[in-house]
């Protein structure tokens, strides 16, 4: 698939902080902890600049963004899960829109997981996998920021990530938003 040609046609379908949209398409939902480079990833994917509002504050995105790609499919970015300068209140909200999403819509086809190479496993990243895995939601790890782990340690520390989360370390996708690492190993999936 020659995916750059595919996000050629890429429209922004809105913010959806409550109830979401019909979908018309299979969705492709990013979810990770605050700050692990969800938009930053879409971006690279989309093959744009600005697609997804991109933030150094951890907690910008607060509603699910969804984006059509070519009639084929939507990318939908979710609200960041762990840290976060917001309110308990807003957090639990995002929380639920984050669950209701992941594990009500009928049109998922896919979470892609987002975790931070530069660290191992967190708690957060672990029950989420856990959650998906239990539940029976297909989804894949990206391990973002790879560009920021030497190269000469980042097997072992893909590696590290991977014993967290219990899983093999080859299902565990490097990538890196600046270097564009991994882009077309996402796509191949």
């Amino acid at each position: 698939m020659d995916w750059k040609k595919l996000t050629s046609d890429m429209e922004f379908l809105g913010t959806f902080p409550g109830r979401l949209p019909d979908a018309l398409y299979p969705e492709v939902a990013f979810v990770g902890r605050s700050n692990v480079g969800k938009s930053s990833a879409i971006n690279a994917l989309l093959h744009r600049r600005k697609a997804a509002r991109v933030s150094g504050t951890p907690g910008r995105t607060q509603a699910v963004n969804l984006f059509r790609i070519s009639d084929r499919l939507v990318f939908a970015d979710l609200p960041g899960y762990g840290f976060a300068k917001a309110p308990e209140s807003a957090r639990k909200a995002w929380g639920r829109l984050v669950r209701r999403y992941l594990f009500k819509r009928e049109a998922l086809a896919l979470v892609v997981q987002l975790v931070d190479a530069r660290h191992t496993a967190q708690k957060v990243d672990i029950e989420m996998v856990d959650l998906l895995t239990e539940s029976e939601v297909p989804f894949i790890v990206v391990a973002t920021k790879i560009d920021r782990v030497k190269r000469a340690k980042q097997k072992a520390q893909l590696a590290a990530i991977a014993r967290g989360l219990r899983m093999p370390a080859d299902q565990i996708i490097p990538f890196s938003s600046t270097e564009k690492v991994g882009l077309d190993l996402v796509w191949s999936v």
